[in-house]
């Protein structure tokens, strides 16, 4: 990568002490920074990754020291869920979006992934159709198919008059009508369009799902990185509502305070039932969590609050420098994200309007120097997301290169 100016940044940056210096993530199996490694745009300089949903940032000083206190241990045997997990959780889920959970409810799985396709297998039978909003985070569209399911897709419409994503209810309902859809793997808050669904919202979804009898699986690995105050996050468990009191529910520390390579989870399930069969529906495929997860996941949910409400500031500042870049680009736009660190830029009319047959966003941008995400793997070829978890200077190059690129 040429000289990164995010180790000196702008004079007046709140953020300095904590997101500011970032360490060199080259030669360290980063899959962000491998996936460009050695690829250069048009004029040779090295594209910066602005892909994968994981940050730049160094993790709290919380997070590392249980981390160098669990090492100074020195034994790290087979590990299953440590004595302080659920109930750390569970506190920090009370705390933070008064919600009650029974500690005993709480299963620990390597990521949600693997935990959504133990749903799969678990609350459905081959052949059978697994429904969610789309645009939507990719697994959501390929996990199904690889347990022998259907992926069934509700597409999300853009009202921009009201600058957010909602839900077409005619569309939901024809969806889960047939009696082969079993499961709504629901994500809220939503990636990619950082959508936050109200309660309101959610309480409709209840209603469809109880109606047809569709087992809501909400990941909420987002919930704690909601950016507007005026959309608090809602559990979809934490509804007073019988879909809700059969759903399942994910959540995790990963994605708030950057620990996503340590591999840990946490799947909420109140059916005792449905907790004595999960190991089973694994089908041995499901790897226990490494100690680290577990020690890294209670020390942020314990004692991460304060650098989290600096991120989200920073994140906030972020999303303000994006919309402004984007507010100047002919042919692409942008709904605001009520949360997570990433913004999904509607590029369809740009690429209609290229007079080259064959332009196409993703290219266009990867030969200005900077590597978004590509909406086609989120199932809406014409879009990008990119991720705004990383140094401001950093940022503000990279919107350089969005704007040379779709200019």
């Amino acid at each position: 990568m040429p000289h990164d100016p995010t180790q000196t940044p702008p004079s007046d940056n709140l953020y300095s002490s904590a997101f500011a210096a970032c360490p060199d993530r080259h030669g360290t199996g980063a899959e962000k920074w491998d996936r460009y490694a050695g690829q250069a745009d048009d004029t040779g300089r090295a594209i910066i990754p602005f892909w994968v949903a994981d940050m730049d940032f160094r993790s709290p000083t919380c997070v590392l020291t249980a981390l160098h206190q669990r090492v100074d241990h020195a034994v790290f045997g087979y590990t299953h869920d440590t004595p302080g997990f659920a109930a750390t959780l569970a506190a920090h889920l009370e705390r933070q979006h008064r919600w009650a959970i029974d500690p005993s409810t709480v299963i620990g799985v390597p990521g949600v992934v693997n935990g959504l396709a133990v749903t799969a297998r678990l609350l459905s039978a081959p052949g059978d159709g697994i429904a969610t909003f789309t645009p939507v985070y990719p697994p959501f569209l390929f996990l199904p198919k690889l347990a022998d399911r259907r992926t069934v897709s509700v597409p999300l419409q853009a009202n921009q008059q009201a600058n957010r994503w909602e839900i077409d209810w005619d569309a939901l309902d024809k969806a889960l009508a047939p009696p082969t859809v079993k499961l709504f793997w629901l994500c809220q808050p939503h990636n990619p369009t950082g959508t936050v669904f109200s309660q309101m919202d959610l309480l409709r979804l209840a209603d469809v799902a109880e109606r047809h009898q569709v087992t809501v699986v909400s990941d909420e690995i987002w919930c704690d990185l909601v950016l507007d105050d005026d959309s608090p996050h809602v559990p979809f468990a934490s509804l007073d509502h019988p879909a809700a009191r059969r759903s399942i529910s994910f959540v995790a520390a990963s994605k708030t305070w950057n620990i996503a390579g340590l591999g840990c989870a946490a799947a909420i399930v109140p059916d005792e039932h449905l907790r004595r069969g999960w190991r089973a529906a694994g089908g041995g495929l499901v790897p226990m969590i490494n100690p680290l997860g577990y020690a890294a996941s209670e020390a942020a949910w314990l004692q991460g609050d304060p650098w989290r409400r600096t991120l989200i500031d920073l994140i906030r500042h972020h999303r303000q420098l994006a919309l402004d870049a984007v507010a100047d680009l002919p042919g692409v736009s942008c709904i605001a994200p009520q949360a997570t660190y990433l913004l999904w830029l509607d590029c369809r009319e740009w690429h209609a309007a290229q007079p080259a047959e064959g332009a196409d966003p993703q290219r266009a941008c990867e030969a200005a120097g900077i590597g978004p995400s590509d909406g086609r793997e989120f199932g809406s070829p014409g879009f990008l997301r990119l991720n705004l978890g990383c140094p401001t200077p950093r940022l503000e190059e990279g919107l350089n290169r969005l704007r040379k690129a779709l200019a």
